[in-house]
């Protein structure tokens, strides 16, 4: 019998538990996964304890991102066959040994591409795409100055604004976050809250200001960052860990500089289309070797509250793994 990390109330990671959970056959349209590797990121963990901006109903299966092998199809699909390596997300239910999916929010995982790392993929790497070509459309030549540089979105922006031509600078709180961000393609690196940190970015860049901020961290690091735009610039806002700050709309005006909100689950409803064709170009990206997320911890699912509370501190030099076999 299949086994996922259950909470019948919300609360910190001690409160969940691994119970007996037998998601059973899948309907017309859905398909069964046998889930071998599943992500776990500070939202993930925030939505468990009940202090996301929604409330999923209860009990509540944990997690938005997995990959695994196909175990039973339904009635009706034809593009997935039982054996078949794929990765997805969805909100909750991911922290099983077994769950069923609607067969569209499926994708077959990238050749080359381990199930381990196909788990903390889609949903960083669609949400780069989506915030420095849907919303920043950002041109080649263009800077970027990533904060959070080393978290999971963060790592897939430097990735992704490399494919873009971008020049990317990097701000990252410890060495190993900022050797992380390095290897993964950054050309400069500034040291997040160091007093001097508006210079650092100044001098990463010649002097010149910064077009494109991808802002995943929020708090007292927003403010700095848009101050570091120039004419036209624009400030991406992935979230907010570090806290919802408070930004001074003169700044925007005496910039001309723009304050851009990326909310992937929004754009997935009012334009399915971009989103599709966004993981469509990811896809293809893997599965030449040029993007690959970084794993930082790899964990049982007996482990899983050391797994959450990890990804909940926000301390990894990239993603956090919970492996089921």
């Amino acid at each position: 019998m299949p086994r996922a990390v259950v909470g019948h109330a919300f609360g910190p990671p001690e409160t969940y538990r691994l119970e007996t959970r037998d998601p059973g056959r899948p309907g017309p349209g859905e398909v069964r996964v046998a889930i071998k590797a599943a992500g776990l990121s500070y939202v993930d963990v925030l939505t468990a304890r009940g202090e996301y901006q929604f409330k999923p109903p209860l009990p509540f299966v944990p997690g938005s991102e997995y990959a695994g092998i196909v175990e039973q199809v339904g009635e009706g699909v034809a593009d997935l066959t039982v054996g078949d390596r794929v990765y997805g997300s969805g909100m909750g239910g991911i922290l099983a040994e077994a769950a069923i999916f609607p067969a569209r929010t499926v994708k077959r995982v990238p050749s080359g591409m381990a199930l381990e790392e196909a788990a903390v993929f889609a949903v960083n790497y669609l949400t780069a795409w989506h915030a420095l070509v849907d919303r920043a459309r950002a041109r080649t030549g263009e800077t970027l100055l990533v904060l959070g540089a080393a978290g999971g979105t963060g790592f897939a922006a430097i990735q992704i604004g490399k494919q873009l031509g971008l020049r990317v600078i990097a701000s990252a709180s410890s060495v190993d976050k900022q050797a992380a961000a390095l290897a993964g393609g950054a050309d400069a690196i500034v040291t997040s809250g160091a007093a001097d940190w508006r210079e650092q970015v100044k001098a990463a860049n010649e002097g010149k200001p910064i077009d494109i901020v991808f802002d995943g961290v929020g708090g007292d690091a927003t403010e700095p960052a848009f101050r570091t735009l120039g004419f036209d610039g624009r400030h991406l806002v992935i979230g907010f860990p570090a806290g919802i700050p408070a930004l001074k709309t003169n700044l925007a005006l005496l910039k001309s500089a723009s304050l851009v909100g990326v909310h992937l689950r929004h754009a997935g409803m009012e334009r399915p289309d971009l989103l599709a064709e966004g993981g469509r170009k990811v896809a293809e990206l893997a599965a030449q070797g040029l993007i690959r997320p970084a794993i930082a911890s790899r964990y049982s699912i007996e482990d899983y509250v050391t797994a959450m509370n990890e990804a909940f501190s926000g301390k990894a030099a990239g993603r956090v793994v919970v492996v089921m076999d």
